[in-house]
């Protein structure tokens, strides 16, 4: 085995990071680390994608571990594939982590709605109206660092309000407004949701969607953020929700170092499981899906740390 390692060209790091890195990515950083436990130097890589009769340059796997280059979705799966197959990764674990190809140029573009949640296409028009912008370029000065939300439920399971704390980064000076994109449970009256600014901002123009049960509202710092500068604001939606709740999902845009959703039971209406989950896409399976456990208070809270684009939050099983 000494020898084997030897030849590979390193020597294999314990587990460590890497399975953090292989769920919440981004690309570069799983790719890096799987690459490290294998213990596969890469040139050694290289010939064993070629024995699988993949052919790629070791000057591409080398952007793509450090992270200057991404790979194309369209152009580079069948690589991609073979590289889970030689690295022994779950099959589809380093393509989710791909997200929407990026063409040249397009280094400040944000998945859209539309590419996140295909459903939503009535709620995203008046993302558009709102921001005057194309779908990707809404909310595009500022990076979403941590985001803190806090659920309330009534007695009979439904949504009742919730909080949001935000902290944000400009990417460039005179950020001042952010742009929310809201989901009521489908069949609940959306014209009955309330909206109001907490602390940090305040209320700017709110827009309705009756047939997708959508929102979206603007927030305003009422002052440009200098480049590099975090803001910190909080904002709470009341809801007259008419059905259960089966979830609470967040859809993350870009990177975010931290996410904390917190949701508050009545007594008289507990879930009989909460699973914490992370999708790369509403289509498709859970790469996450941990049980949550009620703590003093009826509270269940679900931590992320180093999520990537996709979607995070916790599913419900009352029955």
């Amino acid at each position: 085995m000494h020898q084997q390692h030897a030849h590979e060209g390193a020597v294999r790091r314990s587990p460590g990071a890497l399975p953090s890195a292989v769920r919440f990515g981004p690309f570069h950083r799983a790719l890096s680390e799987a690459v490290g436990h294998r213990g596969l130097s890469l040139s050694r890589l290289r010939a064993h994608l070629a024995m699988r009769g993949v052919s790629v340059a070791e000057s591409t796997l080398s952007y793509w571990q450090r992270g200057l280059r991404h790979p194309s979705a369209s152009r580079s799966l069948d690589v991609v594939r073979a590289l889970e197959s030689v690295l022994g990764l779950p099959s589809d674990s380093l393509v989710v982590l791909i997200g929407p190809h990026r063409a040249p140029g397009e280094g400040d573009r944000r998945p859209s709605l539309p590419e996140l949640q295909q459903s939503w296409t009535e709620t995203c028009a008046l993302l558009e109206e709102l921001s005057g912008l194309p779908r990707a370029e809404e909310n595009a000065d500022l990076d979403v660092v941590t985001v803190v939300d806090v659920l309330s439920l009534t007695a009979r399971g439904q949504t009742a309000e919730i909080t949001s704390t935000m902290v944000v980064r400009a990417r460039r000076s005179g950020a001042d407004s952010f742009l929310v994109t809201h989901q009521d449970e489908d069949g609940t009256d959306v014209t009955a949701t309330s909206v109001a600014a907490v602390d940090g901002c305040r209320m700017g123009r709110v827009r309705r969607s009756v047939p997708s049960s959508g929102m979206v509202f603007e927030l305003l710092f009422d002052r440009g953020l200098a480049e590099g500068e975090t803001h910190t604001f909080a904002f709470t939606l009341r809801l007259d929700a008419s059905v259960r709740s089966s979830c609470f999902h967040r859809i993350v845009r870009a990177p975010m170092s931290a996410y904390l959703l917190r949701l508050r039971f009545d007594a008289a209406m507990l879930p009989a499981r909460c699973l914490k989950t992370i999708r790369p896409r509403e289509d498709l399976d859970p790469l996450v899906r941990e049980p949550l456990f009620c703590g003093p208070g009826n509270t269940v809270s679900a931590y992320f740390e180093d999520l990537g684009v996709g979607i995070a939050g916790v599913d419900l099983i009352w029955d």
